[in-house]
């Protein structure tokens, strides 16, 4: 797997053994950077007192998440003390962290995206959408993407939160942009892919997805991966504007919300069947599926030739990629629909009963 994770290191835009932003890079695809000890432990547990649905972020030896009653916490990664709490206007629900160049940026239920400065919690700014937000900030050098459940996908000022574009589709913006080669591209909820321009915002593709998808992309040589509401999952090429697969699990169809992992050959996400579904890249087959107990919305990370989800079943899952095998699980007791971060040696994932977990190596 080491030649693996090479060929695909130039891809990503995080720095290096950091997990900046959900899916862990612009690209969505899930790859962690470095690498994970062998056999995990608890090291500690964040109690925040509300659900956790947000994916955390990780940073600088910080990690931050945002919680149900509006609260973006900055918790320590070596000792799980809590930094800083800042205060949002609403509940922060599945709309997750970015961090760069000292500022976090997430959203909120009332539809405001907030720049907090990194290193002490301080507000610099507020964008107010008019619809609440639950896709995940994305920042590309100088500009942070969002989308609203108003419909529009904004650009704006990473410095000051100014709007330098804003794309409208036709219904929700749920699902987190991806970036590649200069190109933003979305999924959505009225059911067409696109790729907007980021200099400018101009619309430069366009077709059908053949569902309604809350799926966040990940794309790798201008190929895309996502789940639908529709029951399956999509691989489309990007520079023909076309599907190449459709794979759907026909003995239990139920939709994915799940984001795809992707790497190398491999394309792993959850679904609400149930089952994790690892799928061929160049042609949608399955390679392997694993049971769980209950829906899997949770997004999977992959790091040194291993899947690390968790399952509403309250289990957190480390399986291995090439055949699927269960190599590990933990036990939260509560359901697990956040998905996991990976840096620095350590695993963090929040839980719907408002505890948020870090596994790593012992001593460490």
């Amino acid at each position: 797997m080491r030649l693996l994770l090479l060929t695909f290191a130039p891809l990503l835009l995080a720095a290096a053994d950091e997990w900046p932003q959900f899916r862990g890079n612009s690209q969505l695809t899930g790859l962690a950077t470095g690498a994970v000890p062998t056999n995990l432990k608890l090291l500690w547990t964040y109690e925040s007192g509300d659900s956790i649905e947000s994916s955390a972020a990780i940073s600088g030896g910080s990690v931050y998440v945002g919680v149900q009653p509006g609260e973006l916490l900055a918790i320590d990664l070596a000792t799980g003390k809590l930094r800083w709490k800042y205060k949002a206007q609403e509940g922060i629900a599945e709309s997750s962290p970015a961090i760069q160049n000292g500022i976090v940026y997430i959203g909120d239920s009332a539809g405001l995206l907030h720049a907090v400065r990194a290193s002490d919690g301080k507000g610099l700014w507020t964008f107010k959408t008019e619809g609440e937000i639950k896709s995940s900030p994305v920042v590309s050098g100088d500009r942070v993407l969002i989308g609203s459940y108003d419909s529009n996908l904004y650009c704006l000022s990473a410095r000051d939160g100014k709007l330098l574009w804003k794309y409208t589709t036709s219904n929700f913006v749920h699902a987190t942009p991806s970036i590649e080669n200069g190109v933003v591209y979305l999924g959505g909820c009225d059911e067409i892919f696109r790729g907007v321009r980021l200099s400018d915002g101009e619309e430069l593709l366009h077709f059908s997805a053949g569902g309604y998808t809350a799926a966040s992309p990940a794309i790798v040589a201008q190929r895309a991966y996502f789940g639908t509401f529709s029951n399956d999952v999509v691989g489309a090429d990007l520079r023909t504007k076309r599907t190449l697969w459709r794979y759907q699990n026909r003995v239990r169809s139920f939709p994915f919300y799940s984001s795809a992992a992707a790497v190398g050959d491999h394309i792993v996400l959850g679904g609400r069947d149930k089952l994790v579904h690892c799928l061929n890249a160049r042609t949608g087959k399955a390679l392997w599926t694993f049971p769980t107990r209950a829906r899997v919305d949770s997004s999977p990370a992959v790091a040194g030739g291993r899947v690390y989800i968790g399952s509403n079943d309250g289990h957190f899952y480390v399986l291995d990629l090439a055949t699927g095998k269960k190599i590990w699980d933990f036990e939260a007791g509560a359901p697990l629909s956040a998905s996991p971060a990976i840096a620095e040696g350590r695993v963090v994932i929040g839980a719907q009963d408002g505890r948020l977990f870090c596994f790593g190596q012992a001593g460490q």
